[in-house]
């Protein structure tokens, strides 16, 4: 069973990102014993989005291009409305996530960021669920949409909105020391 100190996980995110849904899952994982990094485009810091204005900045740790996927062993996807956004119209961050998922890494989406998954063509034919005002771009896509705190199908862990962050993060943790995830591979998007 592989330790949480053995493992390096990669969040990736840029400016407009829900301030709690990036910084609660980097204190707990790193809490946790995990190596945690923050991927930004530019590899810059970037702003959060607290309630209802910016809230504070985040150091990067490295860019988006610059990620080796062989490094980690899972990808944590922020929400908020303007992160995966922006995200999901850049290249590198959506060949990134598709790497993830066809590497057999897990990869975890909370609130708007299955949007990332859905623009990778990775969801279709799985459970999912995400923040409400998208579930119909889900379905879509071909989601099995589900209004629960947690889905997971085949190391794709969704969560809904931060009221559901605790749970979030335990399964990441679960899933992490469950190892690698040998998954049926998502139906072409």
């Amino acid at each position: 069973m592989p330790k949480m100190e053995n493992a390096k996980i990669l969040i990736m995110a840029t400016n407009g990102f829900e301030q709690s849904e990036l910084e609660y899952p980097l204190e707990q994982l790193k809490k946790a014993g995990a190596t945690v990094h923050v991927a930004s485009l530019d590899g810059k810091p970037i702003k959060g989005w607290d309630d209802k204005d910016w809230g504070a900045s985040i150091e990067a740790d490295l860019k988006i291009s610059e990620v080796k996927v062989d490094d980690y062993i899972a990808l944590v996807l922020p929400g908020g409305q303007i992160n995966p956004d922006l995200l999901r119209v850049e290249k590198d961050a959506v060949m990134l996530v598709r790497d993830f998922v066809t590497g057999d890494k897990i990869v975890a989406a909370i609130c708007h960021a299955p949007w990332l998954l859905i623009e990778a063509g990775v969801i279709k034919g799985r459970e999912a669920t995400s923040y409400h005002s998208i579930r119909t771009d889900m379905e879509n896509a071909g989601a099995k949409w589900i209004d629960k705190e947690i889905a997971i199908d085949n190391g794709i862990i969704t969560s809904r909105s931060p009221k559901d962050l605790e749970a979030f993060v335990a399964k990441i943790i679960e899933e992490v020391r469950e190892g690698e995830h040998h998954r049926r591979k998502a139906d072409a998007a």
